[in-house]
C-alpha cells in the first residue's frame, strides 16, 4: 500500500475533523423527537388521571351532581385528546436537505477560512519538499552517502528545506547539526554555518572534531580573530589534549592576528615540536611553519615602523539593553571630507567587556594598499574617528545601528576616546 504524502495526509485528517465538528453541530436535531413526544403524553396521562380521581371522590361525596361530574370528566377526556395530537414546535428536526447542506457547507467553510488567514504556499512547497527528498536528506545528514543523486539536487532549495526541516526534528543529534553546518559553508552561508557549529558544541561540548571546526568557523568568519568564545573552546580541546595539531595552529594564527606576536610564535615553535617528534617524514610541514613564522616575525616588524592608533570605545549604558550577541562594532577612521577610510576594524560585540573595549587601529587594517594611516598622516589629511554597532554586520549605516558622534584625530594623538550615546533613527 502506498504510503500517503504529507498534504493528503493533512487533507484527510482535515476532512475527517471537520465532518466531526459538523456531527456535534448536527447532533441536538438528530436526536428522535418520538422520544420526546413519548415523554410527554406519559406525563399528560398522569396528570388528567390524578384529576380524574379528583372528580371521582368528589362526585362520591356527594360534593357535585352527577351532570356536573360527567361534563367536567368528558371535557378533561377531550383535553387529554386534544394533548396527544398536539407536536412541540421547540423540538422540530431539521429536514434531510438541511443537515446535508450543514455537513457539506460547514467544512467547506472551514477550509476558505483556514486558506485566507495567509499564504500557504511556503507550507505546500515544505510538504512537497519531504515527499520528493526528505529521505535523501536524512541519508545525507546521517553519512549514509557523501552526494545527493543528481536527481536531487535539480531543486536545491527543496533540498535545503529538507535538511533544515530533518536537523530540527532531530534537536539532539550533534552530526546533523555538523552535516548541516557544511552545508552552509557550501552555500557560503557562514553565520548560518557558525550557529549550526555553535548548536553540535553545545551537544557534545567535548567533541574535538566538532570543538575544532566550530573554532575555525568563528576565526574566519570573524575576519581572522578569536572571539572569546571560540578562544575558550580551543582552550578546552587543549586541556583535554594538549597535542592537538588543528587547536596549536588556530591559537597561532589568532594571537597573530591580535597583535600577540610572542604568543604566537610560542605556538608556532609548541607545533614545531610536536610534529617533529612524530615519526615520518614531516618537512614540508615544518617548512610551512618556518613560513609562517617568519610571517609573523614580518608583521611584527611592520607593526612596530607603522602608525598606530588606541581607540578606546565606550558604549553609553542606556544602549547596553540594545546591543545584541551577534551585532558588529566597527572602529572607522577617514579623511572629515568623506571618501573611502584609511582604516575600519571589524569585531564581535561579545569582545566588549561591560560595554568597554580597547582597539588598536594600524596600517594593517586598511581596505586599500597604499591608502592606509601613515600616508593620511603624512600628507596632513583632516582625520576622524567614528565608531558603530550594526545588527546587519553591513559596513553601511542602516536604521537602527548604535553610533558615536566622530571624533577628531589629532597628528601627534596615539590614543583616543570615542562613546557610542545614539541611535540612528
Amino acid at each position: 500500500m502506498a504510503v500517503l504524502s504529507t498534504f493528503w495526509l493533512f487533507i484527510t485528517l482535515a476532512v475527517t475533523l471537520s465532518i466531526i465538528l459538523a456531527v456535534v453541530v448536527l447532533f441536538p436535531w438528530l436526536r428522535l423527537k418520538k422520544n420526546a413526544d413519548n415523554h410527554l403524553i406519559k406525563l399528560n396521562i398522569e396528570v388528567f388521571k390524578d384529576r380524574l380521581a379528583e372528580l371521582s371522590a368528589d362526585y362520591n361525596a356527594g360534593a357535585m351532581s352527577a351532570s356536573s361530574y360527567q361534563t367536567q370528566k368528558t371535557e378533561l377526556e377531550r383535553q387529554l385528546l386534544q394533548a396527544s395530537n398536539e407536536k412541540d414546535s421547540s423540538l422540530t428536526s431539521a429536514s434531510k436537505k438541511s443537515r446535508i447542506i450543514v455537513l457539506i457547507w460547514l467544512p467547506m467553510l472551514m477550509a476558505i477560512g483556514y486558506m485566507l488567514v495567509s499564504d500557504r504556499t511556503p507550507v505546500y512547497k515544505l510538504w512537497q519538499a519531504q515527499d520528493s527528498v526528505g529521505q535523501v536528506a536524512d541519508d545525507l545528514l546521517t553519512s549514509k552517502i557523501d552526494m545527493p543523486p543528481e536527481w536531487a539536487t535539480q531543486d536545491s532549495v527543496a533540498l535545503i528545506s529538507a535538511m533544515q526541516t530533518n536537523v530540527h526534528r532531530n534537536p539532539q543529534d550533534a552530526s546533523r547539526w555538523m552535516r548541516l553546518s557544511e552545508l552552509f559553508l557550501s552555500l557560503q552561508a557562514n553565520e548560518q554555518a557558525l550557529e549550526a557549529l555553535s548548536r553540535a558544541h553545545r551537544l557534545e561540548p567535548e567533541n574535538d572534531d566538532i570543538a575544532t571546526a566550530y573554532a575555525q568557523t568563528s576565526f574566519f568568519v570573524n575576519g581572522g580573530m578569536l572571539d572569546p568564545n571560540s578562544y575558550k573552546v580551543l582552550q578546552d580541546v587543549l586541556i583535554r589534549h594538549p597535542e592537538h595539531q588543528g587547536a596549536q595552529m588556530l591559537m597561532a594564527m589568532g594571537e597573530a592576528r591580535a597583535g600577540n606576536y610572542e604568543v604566537a610564535q610560542a605556538w608556532v615553535r609548541k607545533l614545531k615540536e610536536n610534529i617533529a617528534s612524530k615519526p615520518g617524514d614531516h618537512s614540508s610541514a615544518l617548512a610551512s611553519l618556518d613560513e609562517l613564522s617568519a610571517t609573523i616575525r614580518g608583521q611584527q616588524q611592520a607593526a612596530q615602523s607603522q602608525k598606530h592608533i588606541m581607540v578606546n570605545v565606550t558604549v553609553n549604558t542606556n544602549l547596553l539593553p540594545l546591543i545584541k550577541p551577534n551585532d558588529i562594532l566597527f572602529v572607522t577612521i577617514r579623511d572629515v571630507s568623506g571618501g573611502a577610510p584609511y582604516a575600519v576594524k571589524r569585531i564581535p560585540v561579545t569582545q566588549l567587556e561591560q560595554g568597554n573595549i580597547s582597539i588598536q587601529v594600524s596600517d594593517q587594517d586598511a581596505m586599500m594598499s597604499g591608502h592606509d594611516l601613515t600616508n593620511a598622516i603624512s600628507q596632513e589629511k583632516s582625520l576622524v574617528v567614528s565608531a558603530r554597532i550594526s545588527s546587519s554586520g553591513q559596513a553601511m549605516t542602516q536604521s537602527g545601528d548604535l553610533s558615536a558622534n566622530p571624533v577628531p584625530l589629532q597628528d601627534t594623538e596615539n590614543q583616543i576616546n570615542i562613546e557610542i550615546n545614539q541611535q540612528v533613527p
